[in-house]
């Protein structure tokens, strides 16, 4: 994020304009904190925001401040389609090449808008006139929150905006337990809380909220744990028959690949989901 970048986007968005908000398909509490936080702070500018998700998120993350706004390009097509070639300036959130928008990628490559790439994922794509890419960084979350103290904007940081990178952090960091989570993550982190992010009842509504067929179907899934020591590397299996079984809902995966990265020695874990 140069001086000479960020002060050429903060003179576009002195005018209205038409934004739209973008995160990757599938999108986990980092890309969906990062597009609703932008969401609210647009909004309050009196700008026109539109968030489109490729498709649906988990339900433990719909508690968030602002997720009825969210729009699904999956189901809606034509109408999302008018939004997308609408917009003056597009925000692709969390991701670093369009292909990871889905069935959102030609619309995202035919549209005439400026983008911003916001993203802490290796090797950006070169779509965006403005790229803020840091793969140093804990999550997307913690980029939009230094992207908005660039803007001038950090007194903006209501409860609502608090709240919503509080969530996007702590889901991408595990809990503050990956390598990424810096010095200055913690910081942010703090500053947020300070803000009024009720850092508990975050934690409990994402991680405490589980369904009785969410913990059977984890069951299943290390009772099909696989671990190959000569490769350092464990995976998992879960069949369409054995998700049906557990009346599973999007979301329910999330974490399950995790358990193979505890295990003593591995340094690989994948999860295979037939569908």
């Amino acid at each position: 994020m140069n001086s000479e970048d960020i002060a050429s986007l903060k003179s576009r968005l002195e005018s209205t304009r038409r934004i739209l908000l973008v995160p990757h398909k599938n999108p986990d509490g980092d890309a969906i904190g990062a597009c609703l936080a932008l969401y609210h702070y647009f909004s309050r500018q009196g700008h026109q925001v539109d968030l489109i998700s490729p498709n649906d998120f988990p339900e433990f993350l719909k508690w968030m401040p602002g997720t009825k706004a969210v729009e699904f390009f999956e189901g809606h097509r034509e109408e999302a389609q008018k939004k997308i070639g609408a917009a003056d300036l597009v925000f692709t959130l969390d991701f670093n090449t369009l292909d990871r928008s889905g069935a959102m990628e030609e619309p995202l490559q035919q549209c005439k808008a400026t983008f911003v790439m916001i993203d802490h994922h290796q090797s950006p794509g070169s779509y965006a006139e403005f790229t803020f890419s840091d793969t140093g960084m804990s999550s997307t979350c913690e980029m939009v929150y230094h992207f908005l103290t660039a803007l001038g904007a950090e007194d903006a940081i209501d409860v609502h905006i608090a709240t919503c990178l509080y969530t996007g952090i702590l889901t991408d960091t595990g809990s503050f337990k990956y390598a990424a989570t810096t010095p200055t993550t913690m910081r942010v982190a703090a500053d947020l809380m300070e803000r009024g992010a009720p850092h508990s009842q975050i934690h409990r509504d994402i991680f405490d909220t589980n369904r009785p067929q969410r913990l059977q179907l984890l069951g299943c899934a290390l009772q099909n744990l696989v671990i190959l020591p000569d490769y350092r590397t464990a995976y998992i299996t879960l069949s369409q028959e054995e998700l049906n079984r557990h009346d599973f809902r999007k979301g329910d995966t999330e974490g399950f690949v995790n358990y193979g990265l505890s295990l003593k020695d591995v340094a690989l874990a994948a999860i295979f989901i037939e569908n």
